[in-house]
C-alpha cells in the first residue's frame, strides 16, 4: 500500500484524470498544499478525531486532513472524483468516501454517535444552505471550519449595524461563537473564482437555542430581514406587530439591521408565548 507522500501532486492527478472544475457544482479546486494544511491546524483537529469534509474535489484539504492524524469522511457529489479519491484512500485507510449530496447526507449517521468536526472548502453554491442545516438540524457538529465566498464569511461574522450584518448572521451567532480565521485571494484556487474566500471557524454555544426556538428566531428573522428597510413594526405586522415588538423589549420603529441576535431570540421567544398562549 503506498503512503500520502507517494501520491502524485494535485495537478497531475487532475492532469491523470481528465478532470476540470464544474461551474454548475460551484468548483474551485485549492491545490496550494500550504493553504490546506493550514486551514487543518486552523481546525484544530488531530489523532484520533472525526471529520466530516464536504466536497473534497480532488482531496488538497483531504490530504492536508489526513496529515493530522484525523478519522476522515468526505461526502462528494461528483462521481467524476472517484478514482482519484479512491488513491487517496488506498493510500490512507482512516479515509472513508461517501458518494451523494451533502443537502441529503444523515450527518449523524456518519458521524456515528460519536463527535465529529466539519472542515470543508464548501462548494460556493451551496455554502450557506449547508451551513443553515448543519446550525440548525437534530445533529449538532463539534466544530465547523469552513471556507466560503468573502462576502458569505462577512455575513456569518458581522454583527448589527454593519453592511452584511442580516438574518444568516443572526442565525449563526445565536448557535455558535465564530470568527474569521483566514483570508484566501481568488488566485489560490483553479479556476480563480471572481471573488476571495475566507475561511469561518465556528464553535457551537453550550447555550445553543432548543430546535421550537430556532424554529420560531427562522420565522423573525425571514419576515424581518425580507423587509429590512422597513421598521419592525412594519416587517412583523403579520406575526403580531407592536404587541409582539413591545412583549421582547425593543422599539417598534428600529429596523432589523440595528437589531442584537439578543433581540431576535427575544422577539423568538415573544412570538412562541403567543402561540402557545390558552
Amino acid at each position: 500500500m503506498s503512503r500520502l507522500d507517494d501520491l502524485p501532486s494535485l495537478r497531475e492527478a487532475l492532469e491523470a484524470h481528465g478532470l476540470w472544475a464544474k461551474k454548475a457544482f460551484g468548483q474551485h479546486f485549492l491545490l496550494d498544499l500550504n493553504v490546506t494544511r493550514k486551514i487543518a491546524r486552523l481546525a484544530e483537529v488531530g489523532e484520533g478525531d472525526h471529520v466530516i469534509e464536504v466536497g473534497p474535489g480532488p482531496g488538497g484539504l483531504t490530504r492536508a486532513l489526513l496529515e493530522t492524524g484525523a478519522r476522515v469522511t468526505a461526502i462528494e457529489k461528483d462521481e467524476r472524483f472517484r478514482p482519484l479519491l479512491q488513491e487517496v484512500a488506498d493510500a490512507a485507510p482512516n479515509l472513508t468516501l461517501v458518494f451523494g449530496d451533502a443537502l441529503k447526507a444523515d450527518e449523524a449517521q456518519v458521524a456515528a454517535g460519536r463527535p465529529a468536526h466539519l472542515v470543508s472548502n464548501l462548494p460556493y453554491n451551496v455554502g450557506t444552505p449547508l451551513l443553515i442545516k448543519w446550525l440548525t438540524g437534530p445533529w449538532t457538529p463539534a466544530s465547523l471550519t469552513l471556507m466560503f465566498q468573502r462576502e458569505v464569511a462577512d455575513r456569518i461574522t458581522e454583527g448589527p449595524g454593519e453592511d452584511a450584518y442580516g438574518r444568516l448572521g443572526v442565525i449563526v451567532q445565536a448557535t455558535c461563537v465564530g470568527r474569521r480565521v483566514l483570508d484566501a485571494p481568488a488566485r489560490a484556487f483553479t479556476p480563480p473564482p471572481k471573488v476571495d474566500s475566507a475561511v469561518v471557524r465556528l464553535e457551537p454555544r453550550a447555550d445553543r437555542p432548543s430546535s421550537d426556538r430556532l424554529d420560531a428566531l427562522q420565522r423573525i428573522t425571514a419576515a424581518a430581514f425580507g423587509q429590512r428597510r422597513k421598521m419592525l413594526r412594519s416587517s412583523l405586522k403579520a406575526m403580531g406587530g407592536e404587541d409582539l415588538i413591545a412583549a421582547a423589549g425593543l422599539d417598534p420603529t428600529a429596523r432589523a439591521e440595528v437589531i442584537p441576535v439578543e433581540g431576535f431570540l427575544a422577539l423568538a421567544d415573544a412570538w412562541l408565548a403567543r402561540r402557545t398562549a390558552p
